[in-house]
């Protein structure tokens, strides 16, 4: 089994807005570092989000400071946030978004001069910022030119499949250069995971095609703790037609400019549910009230909700909501006249690597930020703090992850272990008989849709965590190729990520049949009343490889869950 060997310093898995700030910061401090994608850079999911970035300047509500948006986040993520962590948000935001003005983004203006600030959901005061309705798109610009001032060498279009570990500690990782079909191996000191999330294990979903859990399936592989893997947000508000377009986000921009919910009888219901802050609610209450109304027979005649901005003046919607006029357009719709069509769609992850203060995993040597991290956001993430995410923890992991790197030497690598990973890889290409992975993935996002969707019940999530057993014993070894080609063969790239997307969706499945209460994202129509659930579920993987779950204790710091 032939492959070739690239050593570095620092090595960054992933190239989005997590990713590019941890290579960045690394940088910094004169040392190799390779970031290295699945797809090419600035394509990244970041871009894709477009409503904003929370961070408490003040520019347009004065009153506003770190201690409220703090508040905000815990309450927010139902008090299962690490309240470290969230207090680090909050303190390094501000300068973060500083960082991105200085590398040259362009942020929308106050009347002064100021950065301006909209509404989201379930804040205090008006903290997020923002580029138009393309807020993801500008940072992922600016990122991708600020990379190219730096030494930092780019590999895109290479998948990395395993983390390999030497004595406990990481050492490097398996990868696959998908233009060329090489097998590869990145010797580092060092590894940030930036990886994403997962939205793609659900049939509807808002995530890029990619986001399918590698860097969850890679990390739990590799014996790294993994936290509340059962907290998926669905946003409230993604498109319901054309089917081509399903789940495609609606940014929650829509509703912080004034934009409002009917259902098919013209009622503005969210008055019914949260009348105090109506379609500003919460993502997942908001989600919930959507699919009531539709399961109760009110929704719009394509399963969703009608939301409306045409009573706002056309100039705002045309200033501020740019790319909603023009998503839209494409389903043959115009938002200045007429009501939108959306539904709740799978969006987000909060679970992910458990992280401590430093960015650091349980495995000496490996850190992360971004979305494939959790602790952050709790049970619920607010809107607009996860483009702070991707800043504030890939500035520190970059850093945390630089200072190890001057302070250790290359590990050895278990070169059975790598040759065993490829000759995993080679066999997908030369099994004759088996399961496609087109089929195989199809089987898994619905699976996953309809029984640990929005509403769960324990029938459901039990039948679901059997069935993956099944899929991870039986189907998993039996997935072919149909063209036995390396060069840049979706067929091969997406039977390699289905190992990833079964171990992904496992956790969630499992950890959401654990947890008997509802919590945050967690919604059980079966719910034990009596279950506050103020706690974590843990997740590793046991010396004789079977999945174990634990409960822990919340970190708290300020805010005592009521």
């Amino acid at each position: 089994m032939e492959y070739k060997t690239i050593m570095c310093d620092v090595l960054v898995v992933g190239a989005g807005g997590a990713g590019c700030r941890a290579a960045i910061e690394a940088a910094k401090h004169n040392l190799d570092v390779i970031m290295i994608s699945k797809e090419l850079l600035g394509k990244a999911h970041t871009a894709m989000a477009e409503g904003g970035y929370n961070v408490s300047l003040g520019n347009v509500d004065p009153d506003d400071n770190p201690e409220t948006h703090f508040k905000d986040t815990i309450v927010g993520g139902n008090y299962l946030n690490n309240q470290h962590l969230a207090e680090i948000l909050v303190r390094d935001a501000p300068q973060r978004i500083f960082d991105l003005e200085d590398m040259g983004a362009v942020f929308d203006r106050t009347p002064e001069g100021k950065i301006a600030q909209r509404p989201f959901g379930k804040q205090s005061w008006r903290r997020t910022a923002y580029a138009s309705d393309r807020t993801g798109s500008e940072i992922m610009v600016t990122l991708t030119e600020a990379i190219r001032k730096t030494s930092v060498r780019v590999f895109d279009e290479v998948f990395a499949t395993k983390l390999l570990v030497t004595d406990g500690k990481i050492a490097g990782i398996c990868a696959v250069d998908l233009k060329y079909g090489d097998y590869l191996i990145f010797r580092a000191k060092s590894v940030v995971m930036a990886t994403g999330g997962a939205g793609r294990i659900y049939k509807v979903t808002s995530n890029a095609q990619l986001d399918v859990g590698d860097g969850y399936g890679m990390a739990y592989e590799a014996g790294c703790e993994m936290i509340d893997m059962e907290m998926v947000q669905f946003h409230p508000t993604g498109m319901v037609k054309p089917e081509s377009a399903k789940g495609r986000l609606v940014t929650e921009a829509v509703r912080g400019e004034g934009g409002i919910l009917l259902n098919s009888e013209g009622e503005r219901f969210m008055k019914r549910y949260y009348p105090d802050v109506m379609e500003l609610a919460g993502r997942d209450q908001v989600a919930r009230s959507i699919m009531t109304e539709v399961l109760e027979g009110r929704g719009s005649p394509d399963g969703g909700a009608y939301l409306s901005i045409a009573h706002l003046p056309k100039r705002i919607v045309e200033f501020r909501l740019e790319s909603m006029i023009e998503q839209f357009e494409d389903a043959g719709v115009d938002i200045r006249e007429e009501p939108m069509q959306v539904s709740p769609t799978a969006h987000h992850f909060m679970g992910g690597l458990k992280i401590d203060e430093n960015a650091s995993t349980n495995i000496p040597g490996l850190f992360a930020s971004g979305e494939c991290t959790g602790g952050v956001h709790g049970g619920n993430r607010l809107g607009g703090n996860a483009l702070a995410d991707t800043q504030v923890f890939g500035a520190l992991s970059g850093e945390t992850a630089a200072k190890y790197a001057k302070e250790n030497r290359h590990l050895g690598i278990d070169r059975d272990a790598a040759i065993k990973e490829f000759e995993r890889l080679e066999a997908m290409l030369q099994r004759k008989d088996g399961v496609s992975p087109a089929d195989a993935r199809d089987e898994l996002t619905a699976l996953m849709w309809s029984k640990v969707q929005i509403f769960r019940k324990e029938e459901d999530m039990a039948e679901a965590v059997k069935e993956l057993r099944r899929i991870e014993k039986e189907v998993v070894p039996q997935i072919k190729v149909d063209v036995p080609v390396k060069r840049f063969n979706p067929g091969w790239h997406q039977a390699m990520e289905f190992v990833h997307m079964v171990t992904t969706a496992r956790m969630v499945a499992e950890a959401a049949l654990m947890r008997k209460g509802n919590r945050g994202a967690h919604y059980r129509v079966d719910a034990d009343p009596d279950e506050t659930g103020y706690y974590n579920i843990v997740i590793r993987k046991g010396k004789d490889g079977e999945m174990e779950l634990t409960k822990e204790d919340l970190v708290i710091t300020k805010i005592t869950p009521p």
